[in-house]
């Protein structure tokens, strides 16, 4: 098979959660421990952290690696879901997987995956493993895929483990309280291995306080360390300016990343980067700036607050839970507060779409459009459901003729933003 045929493969033969969702997930690791076992463990093979977190853990994952990439050392990346080429999810030093290590290594695990039936997940897992242990990476970034217990990634001893955040989503299968998801995500956290919390609740943080203390492990909350006192920004940039509270002294950060939501992920990496040297894993603060401002270039990262182009805006986001799209409502609030909005917007059907809904503004024009996936809800139903919520518009079986019909309508000063899934996003013809 050449790469594509083994895409196909992949994609056709393993269950797959982004397509199919919920019958894909399996609610244990041990597929991916017998798949490692039979690859002779090759995640004990290379350093490692964990992240996981509801939101921002895809946007700390490229942060962090893109600062130990600009250190000098060897980078693994393992993130989740692609947006364009499946090589997204498997990176060293921002460079996708080798299309024939993919082949190889999908032919190769043919009769291991007869036996042991893995979905699509599992097996990606393993063949980043076999991959980063393969080319000796210094250090791997290991992003979770769903929650963090039971999540396939669950079976490595990083040196660091650092959960981002705590939100409602995904709560058919990870629980419909903050506390019940809370416990999930905590599951990463290890024995005599310290973790980083980014944002912490009332009820959450005695979730995260039991776990650590039940495995010995140092809990490090992000907000003792860096405090946000002001931030500004232009069209390339975000700038915070962040109190160092270890060391009682306002530091200046410039982040690529112009999502103002990434304030929140910044304090946990830069956190990160303390505990790190600590551990003497050495990172400069000329690496730590210059890494930040870089970070798209160095890896590759898309679908966070990409301004693709202005008058009128358009703006790509794969924000896809209420507080990931409260977080870009309020961005548009502060940034384009007389306009008015075009969403272009698409989700998948076990989102918990009608709390999202509720809070997205009934003065906009709306697009209902859906990816070509089975797990995506159809445009249709979304254009019914949002009008019971008030929310106007057509529906659009392509996200590109939503796009095309958005701009015709737009005003110089309006807003188009497109959002709500990393799938739909993945369609766009032009990104």
């Amino acid at each position: 098979m050449n790469y594509q045929e083994t895409l196909q493969y992949l994609y056709n033969h393993l269950p797959m959660f982004s397509r199919v969702g919920a019958i894909a997930y399996k609610k244990d690791i041990h597929n991916t421990i017998a798949l490692c076992e039979r690859l002779n463990n090759p995640q004990n093979n290379f350093k490692s952290i964990h992240i996981a977190g509801t939101n921002g853990k895809g946007s700390t994952s490229h942060m962090l690696a893109a600062i130990l990439q600009t250190e000098g050392y060897k980078v693994g990346l393992y993130t989740s879901p692609h947006i364009k080429d499946f090589g997204e999810r498997i990176k060293i030093n921002g460079k996708m997987i080798d299309e024939q290590f993919v082949i190889d290594f999908t032919e190769k695990t043919k009769n291991i995956c007869n036996d042991i039936k893995p979905s699509f997940f599992e097996l990606t897992v393993a063949m980043a493993f076999e991959y980063f242990s393969k080319e000796q990476v210094d250090i791997a970034v290991i992003e979770t895929g769903l929650g963090g217990r039971l999540d396939s990634t669950n079976v490595i001893h990083p040196i660091l483990s650092l959960i981002t955040n705590i939100g409602l989503d995904h709560t058919q299968l990870l629980g419909n309280t903050f506390e019940e998801i809370a416990f999930e995500k905590a599951g990463i956290i290890k024995s005599n291995t310290p973790c980083i919390i980014g944002e912490t609740l009332p009820s959450t943080l005695p979730v995260f306080e039991k776990k650590a203390s039940e495995m010995n492990a140092p809990l490090l909350i992000a907000n003792d360390y860096y405090e946000c006192i002001k931030w500004e920004k232009d069209q390339q940039h975000l700038f915070c300016f962040l109190l160092n509270k270890k060391l009682n002294q306002t530091e200046k950060f410039s982040i690529d990343l112009t999502g103002n939501y990434q304030i929140k992920n910044l304090i946990p990496v830069l956190t990160a980067c303390t505990l790190l040297n600590e551990k003497g894993i050495e990172i400069k603060n000329s690496a730590i700036q210059y890494a930040l401002s870089n970070s798209k270039k160095i890896t590759g990262l898309r679908g966070r607050w990409d301004v693709i182009s202005v008058d009128p805006a358009v703006i790509y986001d794969v924000a896809h839970n209420k507080d990931g799209i409260s977080s870009v409502l309020k961005q548009l609030n502060q940034e384009y507060p007389t306009s008015h909005y075009h969403f272009v917007i698409g989700f998948v059907k076990d989102k918990d779409i009608n709390s999202v809904l509720e809070c997205l503004p009934q003065t906009a024009t709306y697009y209902f459009t859906n990816a070509h996936i089975e797990r995506a809800l159809s445009c249709k139903d979304l254009k019914q459901m949002a009008a019971d919520k008030q929310l106007i518009g057509e529906s659009f079986e392509d996200v590109n003729n939503a796009i095309k019909e958005a701009k015709r309508n737009a005003a110089q000063k309006d807003v188009i933003i497109v959002l709500g899934s990393f799938f739909v996003l993945s369609e766009i013809e032009d990104f």
